[in-house]
C-alpha cells in the first residue's frame, strides 16, 4: 500500500507532528495523486480543536488539495498520469440518491451520506485522512481537473474557499445590476469579492475595520465599510440585493438583514460556532430571505475552476512548511493571514 508522510494532531488540545499513514492501492476506478499543496481552512481548525464536536483522532485535516496524478486504476477514463488535479471537501457519496443525481453530492441523502475528505469513515471502513499529507487515493468521480493557467499553490484554496463562495453567488444570481456585499475579508471573503466582481456584480465589503480596504478594492470591490465605525449599519439600510457572510464568529444577523433590500437574501456560509439570535420581523418587514450554503457538487466545482481560469482568478496565498502548521492555526484565528495559508508538502 502507498505510504504518505503526514501531519496529524492527536487531541483537541494537542499540536501537529509529523507521522506516516497508509493510503489505498488504487482500485479499478481510483486515482492516486501526489499532493503538492494543501490549504488551511478555518474548518480544519474548528474540527482539529473539537469546536464542532468530537473528532476522530489522530486527525489529518485538509480539504483543499492540489497535486499531480501518480497512478490510475485499470478502468480510469477521466485522468492520466501527470494530470494536474485537486480534491475538495468530500471524496465519496452514494452516487444514486436524488441529490447525488442532481449533482449535489455535498447533500447526499444515501446510506452513509457524503464522505468528507477527513474526519469521516471512508469506503474502506477506515477514517478518512486529508491533505496535510503527501498523497491520497480517491475515486475518479470526486477528483477535479485544475486548469494549467492556475498555479497549484493558488489553486488549492479554490477547492473549498472558491466553491464555497461561487456556489451561492451563482445560485442567488450575482451579476450585472445586482449589489452584492461580502461580509469578512478572510480566506473565503477575498475569493467572494473576486468572484462576484468577475460575475459583473457591484461589490462591497463589510468588515470589522478598514485595514484591508486597499486589498478589497484591488480584488474588485467598489465600496468598503467597517462595522466598527458608527452608523455603518444605518448608512447601509436596504442597500444590497445579496449579502454573503463568511464570518464564523459571533454575528448580528439582525443588523445585516437590515442592509438587505426588499426581496433580497442574506446567505451564511461562515458557520458561527454559537446560536445566533434572529428577529423574525427582520424577514417579514421586507420579504427578505435568510439562507445557508455549503460548498458545491463536483460538476459545479469544476465549473468554478474553469471560471477562475477564464477570468484570471486565484487565491492569494502564503506558502508555509509542515513545521509551521501549529503557528499558522493561531494566526488564522487572529486574522493575521492574507489570505490563505498553503502547506508545501515538499517540506515534509
Amino acid at each position: 500500500m502507498p505510504e504518505a508522510i503526514a501531519y496529524a494532531i492527536g487531541s483537541a488540545t494537542g499540536s501537529f507532528s509529523r507521522t506516516t499513514i497508509q493510503r489505498r492501492e488504487p482500485g479499478p476506478t481510483e486515482v492516486l495523486f501526489d499532493i503538492v499543496f494543501a490549504g488551511i481552512c478555518h474548518s480544519d481548525i474548528h474540527t482539529a480543536r473539537g469546536e464542532w464536536g468530537p473528532a476522530i483522532y489522530p486527525l489529518v485535516p485538509g480539504h483543499e488539495l492540489a497535486g499531480v496524478v501518480r497512478q490510475v486504476g485499470s478502468e480510469v477514463t477521466k485522468f492520466a498520469v501527470g494530470d494536474r488535479v485537486g480534491v475538495g471537501c468530500f471524496v465519496d457519496s452514494c452516487g444514486s440518491c436524488e441529490q447525488c443525481e442532481a449533482g449535489l453530492e455535498q447533500f447526499c441523502e444515501g446510506e452513509g451520506g457524503t464522505i468528507w475528505t477527513y474526519n469521516c469513515l471512508g469506503r474502506d471502513g477506515l477514517p478518512t485522512a486529508g491533505g496535510y499529507s503527501t498523497c491520497i487515493t480517491v475515486e475518479q468521480d470526486y477528483v477535479l481537473r485544475i486548469p494549467d493557467s492556475i498555479p497549484l499553490d493558488q489553486a488549492a484554496p479554490l477547492l473549498c474557499a472558491g466553491i464555497t463562495l461561487y456556489s451561492p453567488l451563482k445560485h442567488w444570481q450575482a451579476g450585472p445590476g445586482k449589489r452584492v456585499a461580502i461580509v469578512g475579508m478572510g480566506g473565503l471573503g477575498h475569493m467572494g469579492v473576486r468572484i462576484a466582481a468577475a460575475m459583473g456584480a457591484e461589490v462591497a465589503v463589510i468588515s470589522q475595520t478598514m485595514s484591508k480596504e486597499a486589498d478589497g478594492r484591488k480584488f474588485g470591490a467598489t465600496e468598503y465599510y467597517a462595522t466598527s465605525e458608527p452608523d455603518t449599519y444605518k448608512k447601509l439600510r436596504k442597500s444590497f440585493d445579496l449579502i454573503v457572510s463568511t464570518v464564523s464568529g459571533d454575528l448580528d444577523l439582525n443588523k445585516l438583514l437590515g442592509c438587505v433590500k426588499v426581496d433580497g437574501t442574506l446567505v451564511d456560509v461562515g458557520l458561527p460556532e454559537h446560536p445566533v439570535p434572529l428577529r423574525v420581523s427582520m424577514l417579514t418587514s421586507a420579504r427578505r430571505s435568510l439562507a445557508g450554503s455549503q460548498i458545491g457538487g463536483i460538476a459545479e466545482t469544476q465549473e468554478m475552476l474553469d471560471f477562475c481560469a477564464e477570468h484570471g482568478l486565484a487565491a492569494q496565498v502564503e506558502v508555509i512548511s509542515g513545521e509551521d502548521i501549529n503557528e499558522a492555526y493561531d494566526k488564522v484565528v487572529a486574522s493575521k493571514v492574507r489570505y490563505r495559508y498553503v502547506i508545501d508538502t515538499a517540506t515534509f
